[in-house]
């Protein structure tokens, strides 16, 4: 899918809320027992961390590109189903006369024909769109989890999970092209495979010449092409040692990141006491509040190290929830929508009649 707008502040926080009241939780834990406890050896010194924290930001810069990569690949792929399935359409329309037939045609026969072979086209774009959402099982961790679920059960519906492939497809092929279709496994490539034979039958009767049903020939092709990569990002997830190390490595940084950051508040509350012991009127309300506050500033780490957690962690979700360009995310490939804008533009090409309108997505969310 894919948001139309700017991604909302409120929305990412909504979506983290757990996570931010957890490194708020994880922050207090080592500030407690430093400053109340009184375990002033309790810190991890900065400079270890700082190289740690460092080397998280590349790992997880590493993740978010190659997940950016899969998502762009995709995106790429569909951009050239959409011009192929234009350039189809364009031969199925000039391609199929009675130049050359065996027996001449009507034009109300020669429609027909067009209409099944766009059809038949149409199909296929169901039936790859329906394969690419099925879920894999390294997606299903990320769909399960509690703040995807709320997300996707308020903002956003996917079609696909909604309706059968079968109530789709039935309007798009005949009878007989159905039963074959469904009684074997990639239903993507039978449509091609019946789309293919179709072409041949053509070419004997004379309606489609050598050359042109070379062109086509072609063009099918360049589908099992389009497909065939397709289900090479959908097959292949991103590596799970990388993926696996990364969440490991963030969570570790995470953890230390409290125990890091309080000295260096601490240090700044003592400047703020020699501050204040440097001027009169100690003895003033303002004055001791003033160095209550500095003698327990070593508190104010916790928002902090929540916030820079806060981050990383946000940024280590970005690349896992986009490394699946294909699952029915909020911001995956929306090939639901660019199914039926290329239905609608190819069916306008042959001048088809009953043409579906344009989906209409709420929360500006195209799937």
């Amino acid at each position: 899918m894919y948001t139309r707008r700017i991604f909302p502040v409120k929305g990412v926080i909504k979506w983290t809320r757990r996570y931010i009241i957890l490194f708020l939780f994880l922050g207090m834990i080592p500030v407690f027992l430093f400053d109340v406890v009184g375990l002033k050896w309790l810190h991890v010194p900065w400079l270890p961390l700082g190289v740690l924290g460092t080397a998280v930001a590349f790992i997880v810069s590493f993740k978010n590109n190659a997940s950016y990569d899969r998502l762009w690949e995709a995106r790429k792929i569909w951009g050239g189903i959409v011009n192929a399935s234009r350039s189809w359409t364009i031969m199925v329309k000039d391609f199929i006369d009675n130049t050359h037939a065996k027996q001449s045609r009507t034009d109300e026969e020669l429609q027909a024909i067009k209409r099944e072979l766009v059809h038949r086209h149409v199909a296929w774009l169901t039936a790859l769109r329906y394969q690419l959402r099925e879920d894999k099982p390294w997606e299903m961790h990320l769909k399960n989890k509690k703040s995807n679920i709320e997300f996707r059960e308020s903002s956003f519906r996917v079609c696909e999970d909604e309706t059968t492939l079968e109530d789709e497809i039935k309007h798009y092929l005949s009878d007989a092209d159905f039963k074959e279709v469904f009684a074997k496994g990639n239903k993507p490539s039978q449509i091609l495979g019946v789309q293919s034979r179709r072409l041949k039958v053509l070419m004997d009767e004379g309606l489609i010449e050598d050359f042109r049903h070379m062109e086509m020939a072609n063009m099918l092709v360049e589908f099992y092409s389009l497909q065939g990569k397709s289900e090479r990002i959908k097959n292949f997830p991103y590596p799970r040692q990388f993926a696996t190390l990364n969440y490991l490595f963030v969570w570790i940084f995470i953890i230390l990141l409290p125990f890091g950051i309080m000295e260096g508040f601490e240090v700044i509350g003592d400047h703020i006491l020699e501050d204040l012991a440097a001027h009169d009127s100690q003895t003033s309300l303002g004055h001791l509040v003033q160095a209550f506050i500095a003698k327990h500033f070593v508190w104010f780490s916790i928002p902090f190290s929540a916030l820079i957690s806060w981050v990383f962690h946000t940024m280590e979700a970005i690349g896992e929830n986009t490394e699946n360009p294909f699952e029915g995310g909020p911001n995956d490939i929306p090939i639901t929508d660019m199914s039926r804008g290329i239905e609608i533009d190819i069916r306008q090409l042959i001048d088809d009649t009953n043409i579906p309108e344009p989906y209409v997505w709420e929360n500006d969310i195209v799937m």
